[in-house]
């Protein structure tokens, strides 16, 4: 009896790792997600840039609108806890949070339909 098989295969769950579409929607469930529990924001940060240059054109438009969401964000959210001194950040950190939400939600939906974001550079909501 010969054996083809030549060693582990990967198991189907694998596939979230590799560069594509399936690890793009991951990193928009790790970032909402992290609105809750902070690290897997983090974490999702990470899987962006290790996959970011190994995949479609338009899957790497979502890598560059993902990393910049994560930055992007940080960057609102430490200016509404400095403006927080005066009041006024609680009010930006609620508009932080539906704008990162609105942002992931957009992505996603771009990603489910196989599309590009339109503009991962913007500042914005990238259509």
């Amino acid at each position: 009896m010969s054996d083809t098989n030549t060693g582990p295969q990967p198991r189907q769950t694998d596939r979230w790792l590799e560069p594509g579409p399936t690890n793009a929607l991951v990193i928009y469930i790790l970032y909402l997600l992290g609105l809750v529990i902070g690290i897997s924001g983090l974490a999702g940060l990470v899987i962006a840039y290790i996959n970011r240059g190994k995949a479609d054109a338009y899957v790497e438009s979502h890598y560059t609108f993902l990393i910049r969401t994560f930055w992007i964000g940080l960057l609102y959210a430490l200016v509404s806890v400095v403006l927080m001194i005066v009041g006024i950040g609680f009010l930006l950190m609620l508009a932080v949070a539906v704008w990162f939400i609105a942002r992931c939600v957009v992505g996603m939906q771009a990603l489910q339909r196989g599309q590009p974001v339109r503009d991962p550079q913007s500042w914005l909501l990238g259509n």
